[in-house]
């Protein structure tokens, strides 16, 4: 006899994700190549470790996919108290990259207690969501220690200073919350709080710290002034785009690349993307990325209770919001930062990160209704799938 046990992932989920990150090994080899020749005498140095990172975040993809969504339950606020205590930490022992201290130091390897930080927030949070159901419209019992949290961390990243992370932390926050039925009136609330805060440490950042490329960049953003030191990156990728046209001018013919184009293989990939592969080839990456979020909400939709349902959301989002915010910089739609497109730009932490959320998601996904597969049938209960006992053999 047979019976239906709904344990299929969704396979075109995770198709996309693997085909973006070895679609991401041409990209940096290429775009990096220049930069790794002048600093390390050869080309294939940036290509090598991006190479064991995108095998080491296959590696966490498939660790998320393999443990029950369920588990993370008990273990949300351990997390998110562990990434508040790494972030302080890395204020004492983080090294300094560019004026931020955003980095700790293991040797020869570097973590990034901030990513970490967004996704024990967000997976919290749906913790928090989902067992406080409507008592989250209370502004004491529910509302205040969802933002205690989210103030907390929040802080501790513009404090590096990080100002790019601690915005899209907040904006993702503001999304799960709304779909979280937040009262309205509490959530304007606390976006107008957020908004004058926000205006307040860029001033003091700018003029009590004496840090003021934050300011800068953001007034010569609204100056658009082509000549300034502050937009030559950006100045630099829209040429990028312009030399692709419609159909590129081919892989690995990039001229931005030759050490023009600052941070061509991190932040402004995108541009290095436009040029090679014409626009024809940014449609096609903004395309898989539309394609994960219509899958990731999808999954969201079919979700069998509250948290796998917000835990969805806040992946689904996480991933698609870096990678808009990615391609409206490089266009020059928003002022430049320093977030990176998920599985595409050369990365560390961020891209492990990411990889596990979606094995996460693709873990929610074979609990839904979406992918039945037929099984033999056993006389044990323990047959049954929920989302504490597994998935068993995923395809």
């Amino acid at each position: 006899m047979l019976k239906i046990q709904r344990n299929h992932i969704d396979i075109w989920l995770l198709i996309v994700v693997l085909g973006l990150m070895v679609v991401s090994l041409g990209v940096v080899y290429s775009a990096s190549a220049e930069w790794s020749l002048k600093r390390f005498e050869t080309q294939s140095h940036y290509l090598d470790l991006h190479a064991i990172k995108i095998l080491l975040s296959i590696s966490a993809l498939f660790v998320g996919l393999s443990i029950p969504y369920g588990f993370y339950r008990k273990f949300t606020k351990l997390a998110l108290m562990i990434a508040v205590l790494f972030l302080i930490i890395t204020f004492v022992l983080g090294g300094e990259t560019k004026g931020a201290v955003r980095w700790l130091r293991f040797g020869g390897l570097g973590f990034q207690p901030s990513e970490f930080a967004k996704f024990a927030l967000l997976f919290h949070i749906s913790f928090l969501l989902a067992i406080k159901g409507e008592n989250i419209k209370d502004f004491k019992k529910g509302f205040l220690p969802v933002i205690i949290w989210i103030g907390t961390v929040t802080g501790l990243v513009l404090a590096q200073p990080n100002l790019s992370t601690g915005v899209m932390l907040f904006v993702l926050t503001v999304v799960l919350l709304y779909v979280g039925r937040v009262r309205l009136p509490h959530l304007l609330g606390m976006i107008l709080v957020a908004i004058c805060l926000f205006t307040l440490y860029v001033l003091f950042m700018a003029y009590v710290l004496k840090r003021p490329y934050q300011l800068q960049r953001i007034m010569h953003f609204t100056q658009g002034d082509p000549n300034g030191k502050h937009n030559y990156q950006l100045w630099q990728g829209i040429i990028g785009f312009g030399n692709g046209g419609l159909f590129g001018v081919g892989p690995g013919e990039s001229r931005q690349r030759d050490l023009f184009l600052p941070e061509s293989y991190n932040d402004f990939i995108y541009s290095i993307v436009g040029e090679e592969y014409g626009l024809l080839g940014t449609l096609v990456v903004l395309g898989a990325f539309l394609f994960v979020m219509l899958r990731g909400f999808r999954i969201a939709k079919h979700a069998k209770d509250d948290f796998a349902r917000f835990l969805a959301i806040a992946i689904t989002s996480t991933i698609t919001l870096y990678a808009l915010v990615n391609a409206s910089v490089a266009l020059g739609i928003f002022p430049t930062t320093g977030l990176p497109m998920p599985f595409i730009s050369y990365g560390g932490s961020s891209l492990m990160l990411s990889a596990f959320s979606i094995g996460v998601l693709l873990n929610i996904s074979a609990h839904t209704d979406l992918h039945p597969r037929m099984t033999q049938s056993v006389e044990s209960d323990g047959a049954t799938l929920t989302p504490e006992t597994g998935l068993g053999k995923a395809y």
